[in-house]
Formats: C-alpha cells, structure tokens, sequence
C-alpha cells in the first residue's frame, strides 16, 4: 500500500506540472507520439538555450479475469485464480538537457511486482552533439549518437515496443513476448543513422549490475545491428533490422530474466505452496530459460506501416547454458503482430499477435512449446491516455507430465488503464 500511495504521490505531483515541461533534445516523448520511434532521430528542432529538468511518469492498472488449468501427474495443485485488480505499477522519469545535444536519463520503478521498494531502472547520459567546437565532430554527430551509462540494451527491436513496468502506452497489447529479451547493463554504445541506413554496435559490462570481484571470470556483452528504415512517402514507411547479442561468461547474465517488473498475467500457471507469492513467482507466462553464464542471440525484425496499418514481426534464436551447465542449448522464438490505427489521430485500435517459443529447458528431455494468442482493442483517450482489452489464450506442450506445466493453458480477458507523460 506505501508503494502505491508513493507512486500516485509521485504522479499527482508530476502531473501539475506537464502544462509547463521543457522540450528535451533527441527524445522519445513518454506519451501517443512516441509510438514507432525506435533509436532516437537525428533530426531535431528544439533549441538549446539553458539547462532544462523535465519530470514525468508511467501508471498502470490492470484487472484480470483469467483462468487456468493443467493435466499434471503431480501432486501440488494450481494457484486459486479468481478475477480482481493487479497491483498498480509506476515509474519516474527524469531528463534533462544539460548542453546542446547533450541529455541525460533516469527512470526509477516507484511500484512494481516483483520489487517491494523502489528500484532505479537506470541513468545514462545521450551525446547527439560535439561537446567541443571541432567541424570534423560536428559533421560526426549529424548521424552519431553515443550512450553511456547503464540503460536498456538494444538489442532487437521488440524491446521499443513493450511495456516497461508503470510504462505500457507503446505496447498495443498488455503482456509482453512470451520469451522477453530485455535487461539493463552498464556500458556504452554508438548509433550511426543516415538516409535510412542504422548501425549499431555497442559493449556492455554482461550483467544487470556493477561488479569487481573476478570469481566467477566475467566478460563484456557485445551487441551489433544493422538496419534500414525509410519512409518511402506519406504512406508507407519500412524497416528491417538484425541484432546479435554476445557474452562468452558472466555470473549471471539476465538477457531473459532482466524484467524486474514483473508479467502482467498474475500467478497463471503458479504452484498453490507455501511461500508463491505474487512476488516471489513474479513472471508467470513467461519461458526463461536460464542461460545466465553464456548466450548468443539473433533477432530479426520486419516493420511496415502503412497509413494505419502496422505489421511488426519477431524471428529470434539463442543459444546458450547456466553457470552450473556444461553444454549449450537451444531456444528460438516467433512472434507476428498487425496493428490497425484508425479514427481521428489513430487514437482508436485494434490488434492480433501469435507468438510461439521452441525451447530446450534444464532438467527436462525433451524440447518444450509454448504458444499464445492475443487480441486487443484501445482507446487514448488523450495522447497521455490510453485504456485496452486484451483477450489471451496461452498452451503448454510437452512439458512431462509431472510437470505443473504440463498440458496447461490460460485464458481469458484482462483490462488495462495507462498513463504517460
């Protein structure tokens, strides 16, 4: 409860002041408009004249009705289920513009469900401009941007499109990809754009957080993408890309296990136990497949829009094993979406996403298959706003059948409230 009044504190607070925040450089705005931007343009307008601080936030509600069951030889039932309120979640964000092409980031999770107090997400400074007066770095910086901190790494382009705990305006739907390649890690990294082409390349520390000790060796994440994404005329735009992410040994690396916030869909598929909590069992849904020693991941991502039609497309395999395994293995997953806009500004939706992992999981024989579908509706009420129903129905496949997932399944409806400034 102290969380969720600190949260609409936190909000209310922020909230007087949107009439009067400051434009930032370079920026990914947190409401309507920031949906389908991906890297942040190069193409900016807003002036330099001062230091500017600008304060905003993300507050999610949701209400579920899902229901779930299984064939399971064991003897541990499933979590009672019934329909009710989801914990409220929310973030801070903080920016300022400190010198002309020069910003700075910071978003704390004020709620969420997997963290009882308030977490930093991260804080990273963003350089879109030479800090010096040079020609040739000014000519650099047309198409460079270089990130250093600790942020959201980018690799793929499903991380731009998800929900981000209390931030849940850009992802149409309400739950995010079965298999969700999303963390934080501490590093730097360098965006080329121009006339439509991307490069991205960029070196991480491997982990969520900082560490010095060398037991066990650590080693740096790498990523690199390479894109296209071009709006042909007033209709169309397209983009294409693919990402590799790289790291040879860490502790524990948690490219698959890096969303502290939680899954929206509470306790599906969850042990009736002693001790399973909302908290402790924080990522129902979700297939995590431990790979926090070593993993190499692929992902390529289709991207149209045309007028307000948008098709987003996810193709992904990794590889990789826990600190306590000797060989590798395998995951991949699929996942296609249409998103149709219409009505006056788009401000109305509707949607459709499959999404299916293939996966080989520590202690089971055999590979395991997960399938879901979801279907949405929404309406932003303003471009701060938004309110969506989803229609959800997840299957488990092959999983032994002392297993608790095995032959399990959920479904059923959720609703979703959301704020973003």
């Amino acid at each position: 409860m102290k969380r969720i009044l600190l949260a609409a504190v936190f909000v209310t607070v922020a909230g007087t002041a949107f009439a009067q925040q400051p434009k930032i450089q370079n920026f990914r705005p947190y409401d309507k408009s920031g949906i389908n931007v991906f890297e942040t343009p190069k193409t900016d307008t807003v002036p330099f004249d001062d230091v500017k601080v600008r304060i905003g936030a993300g507050f999610t509600q949701q209400f579920q009705a899902l229901k779930h069951s299984n064939n399971s030889t064991g003897t541990t039932p499933l979590y009672n289920l019934r329909s009710g309120f989801n914990l409220a979640t929310a973030n801070l964000n903080i920016d300022a513009q400190l010198a002309k092409g020069i910003r700075l980031n910071l978003i704390s999770y004020l709620s969420a469900r997997h963290h009882q107090e308030t977490w930093v997400k991260g804080g990273f400074a963003q350089i879109d401009a030479s800090p010096i007066n040079s020609p040739v770095l000014d000519e650099l910086f047309k198409y460079v941007t270089v990130k250093i901190g600790h942020y959201e790494v980018n690799y793929g382009d499903a991380h731009f499109r998800r929900t981000d705990n209390g931030h849940s305006l850009y992802n149409p739907f309400i739950g995010n990809y079965i298999l969700d390649g999303f963390t934080t890690e501490i590093g730097a990294e360098i965006d080329f754009q121009k006339d439509g082409f991307l490069a991205v390349v960029a070196v991480h520390n491997g982990e969520i957080k900082g560490e010095i000790s060398d037991a066990p060796t650590r080693n740096p994440s790498f990523i690199g993408k390479l894109g296209f994404d071009k709006q042909l005329n007033n209709d169309l735009r397209v983009r294409l890309t693919g990402s590799v992410y790289h790291n040879n040994g860490a502790a524990s690396n948690t490219l698959y296990t890096g969303d502290r916030g939680g899954s929206r869909y509470y306790m599906v598929l969850e042990p009736k136990a002693t001790g399973v909590t909302a908290i402790t069992n924080a990522w129902s849904g979700s297939v995590r497949p431990g790979f926090s020693r070593q993993v190499t991941a692929f992902m390529i991502n289709p991207f149209i829009k045309y007028q307000g039609l948008e098709l987003f497309g996810t193709f992904e395999m990794a590889k990789g094993r826990s600190i306590t395994e000797i060989d590798k293995r395998d995951v991949s997953q699929m996942a296609v979406e249409g998103i149709y806009r219409f009505a006056k500004n788009e401000n109305l939706f509707v949607g459709m996403r499959y999404n299916t992992v293939k996966a080989e999981l520590a202690g089971i024989a055999q590979d395991v298959k997960v399938n879901r579908i979801q279907a949405s509706a929404g309406w932003f009420v303003t471009k701060n706003m938004v309110l969506k129903g989803e229609y959800v129905h997840q299957k488990y496949n092959d999983y032994p059948s002392s297993n608790i997932l095995a032959d399990g399944k959920f479904k059923g409806w959720m609703l979703e409230a959301s704020v973003g400034f």
